[in-house]
């Protein structure tokens, strides 16, 4: 079963550099989606007998990751009447050179990391970091409020990503905990799409530093 995870860790970083160059909300969002079912099915690639526990994580992150914080977001995506993410304050040439800057970078650095010998040969690592790369960059240059959350959960993905390489030592609790912190973060981030788009007739968060209570 491990012969497939390259191949779909691939497609991983993949999308991230897809969600990093469209503008198209509708697509990121399918695209993220797309990444949240395939890191659902990761478990069982690489523990051979995950039990009741990596069950149940399976059942709860393809749930959650592929279709209802997607759906969500298209929810609010079409309660704002938004499409696309007009004005980056880095432009997607630039966000796809960063992108690729950091899975480099992420390569190189997962070579020094004192892993076990059966994740050595393995692109979990690189992956798992460029995801999280790939993550802060769309926080952090993106003006509209629900990619800035796509962006959150890049990044959520690639903790989640890496997490999975101690799956067997973690406690059910604190891998429901990964999960229960992505709920909270679209949560917020929800109430404060809900306010920028009612008090603005807008999405961009650089109306945040106008509202009041």
């Amino acid at each position: 079963m491990t012969a497939l995870l390259d191949p779909l860790l691939i497609v991983i970083l993949a999308i991230n550099f897809f969600a990093l160059g469209v503008s198209r909300i509708r697509g990121v969002i399918n695209a993220v989606a797309i990444q949240g079912v395939l890191l659902g099915i990761f478990p069982l690639l690489l523990h051979s007998e995950i039990g009741l526990r990596g069950a149940v994580l399976v059942a709860v992150t393809i749930a959650v990751k592929g279709f209802v914080i997607p759906r969500f977001l298209s929810k609010a995506m079409r309660d704002a009447d938004i499409q696309h993410e007009d004005k980056p304050i880095i432009n997607y040439m630039g966000s796809l050179l960063l992108g690729a800057l950091g899975t480099g970078l992420a390569m190189e650095f997962s070579r020094t990391l004192p892993l076990a010998p059966s994740h050595e040969d393995l692109l979990i690592v690189p992956a798992s970091l460029a995801t999280v790369w790939a993550g802060f960059l769309m926080l952090t240059t993106r003006r509209k409020a629900i990619m800035q959350v796509l962006g959150y959960r890049l990044l959520e993905n690639g903790i989640f990503l890496f997490s999975l390489l101690l799956l067997e030592a973690m406690p059910l609790l604190v891998e429901i905990g990964v999960l229960l912190d992505l709920f909270t973060g679209v949560f917020v981030m929800g109430i404060i799409i809900h306010h920028i788009n009612r008090e603005f007739s807008s999405m961009s968060t650089e109306h945040l530093s106008a509202l009041r209570e």
